[in-house]
């Protein structure tokens, strides 16, 4: 063999072994908001073939293309438009995640043992958290999954969770990270007075008390998704019109839709929310299409996605999505294009539309798989009202 081959062969097998060492879980952060939010990263493969894996409790959202030349590792993720780019020196990853006009600062560390955290107060279980939203909120849902001094949260408004966060007791406070390639979150829980906590979520505090101790005091619990949104005259059909993703025009008059049941879905690519409902719709679609259902979704995209839709064909790719999805517009134009609508401001909203082409109620937001229980009595609620409306076509049938 020549010297030349030999050196080749070396270079190669030095850049397999570090691609096989980036291999496993690490202790990632990114900078936002001045602040470091910690988060689990999974990098599995090598060389060409490696992966980037941000987690979300049961949800994975992972990289769609990747590369390592031994120094330098590249992650795309098409579905949030979006790109980590890191250097890897000294057993360390160093670099930025995101997209145009928003990058993060981030680095991460293999992960290693994680202590043993004595003393941790019981945090554990619902609950509720005072406030005042932007959004008419007066209060959200905290919900906590803990062992010992480990402990998983996620909190709940009316568009949805914040997605996972994961951490554990620090000796003083619980610290609790979530990054799953959008939304990051920070989270910190002491132990407050009278059976409270005390929340220091992204900067800005809060009390949280149990929901029985705050009906006791007084206190609005979190809204109802199912009353915040509707329409100013349920006489009227919902109305909209807009190209799908082929170019074809699609409206509510379109034969396709004449005597089914409805929904339609108002989203975005960018929205995180979105993306934890996504593949529930998508779910409701194939089981209940035959027997009448169709799903719509009027997308709300910037102006550079709407010219070219890339990150929305990766999330309908991503998500498994058969229904139409239609370029309805720029985020900034939907209030104007939703004025039939009430007390809209939630990504997402799912609209309930009877066979008679009338709208039967409507769905703020939706809450991911982070949070729980909720989660799986939101689905079932959506289901059951689907089927509820399925339903009243045949007993019109057999009454006539």
């Amino acid at each position: 063999m020549r010297n030349s081959e030999l050196l080749i062969g070396l270079v190669i097998m030095g850049i397999s072994a570090q691609a096989q060492e980036l291999a496993g879980v690490w202790d990632a952060t990114v900078l936002a908001n001045g602040s470091r939010v910690p988060f689990r990263f999974v990098i599995e493969g090598r060389q060409d073939n490696i992966t980037g894996v941000f987690s979300n409790g049961r949800d994975s959202y992972r990289s769609t293309k990747g590369s390592f030349d031994g120094r330098k590792l590249e992650f795309e993720f098409d579905y949030y438009a979006t790109k980590l780019e890191a250097v890897f020196e000294a057993g360390e990853l160093k670099g930025q995640y995101g997209r145009a006009k928003r990058w993060y600062d981030f680095s991460a560390r293999l992960a290693g043992t994680v202590p043993e955290s004595p003393g941790a107060p019981e945090i554990g279980g619902e609950w509720e958290i005072e406030t005042v939203s932007a959004k008419g909120e007066k209060a959200w849902r905290l919900i906590v999954l803990q062992k010992g001094g480990r402990a998983d949260a996620t909190v709940l408004r009316i568009d949805g969770d914040t997605g996972l966060l994961s951490g554990s007791f620090d000796g003083e406070k619980f610290l609790l990270g979530h990054f799953s390639g959008a939304r990051p979150g920070l989270l910190e829980i002491r132990r407050g007075t009278e059976g409270t906590l005390n929340l220091r979520l992204n900067g800005k505090e809060y009390a949280a008390r149990r929901p029985e101790a705050a009906r006791a005091a007084g206190l609005t619990g979190p809204t109802d998704p199912h009353q915040f949104t509707g329409v100013k005259n349920a006489s009227e059909p919902l109305r909209f019109s807009a190209p799908d993703l082929h170019g074809k025009l699609v409206k509510e008059s379109d034969e396709r839709f004449r005597g089914k049941v409805v929904l339609v879905n108002v989203m975005g690519s960018w929205c995180p929310n979105c993306h934890d409902e996504a593949p529930f719709l998508a779910e409701l679609d194939r089981q209940y299409r035959s027997r009448g259902l169709e799903i719509v979704a009027l997308d709300f995209e910037e102006a550079e996605q709407l010219a070219d839709p890339a990150r929305l064909r990766a999330f309908v790719k991503k998500h498994g999505i058969e229904y139409p999805v239609l370029l309805a517009g720029e985020i900034s134009e939907a209030k104007e294009k939703l004025k039939q609508a009430e007390n809209w401001n939630s990504w997402p909203t799912t609209f309930f539309v009877g066979r008679d082409g009338l709208v039967k109620g409507a769905h703020a937001g939706f809450p991911g798989v982070a949070s729980g229980r909720l989660h799986e009595e939101a689905k079932r609620e959506f289901t059951r009202k689907v089927e509820d409306l399925l339903e009243q076509r045949q007993l019109s049938e057999r009454e006539d």
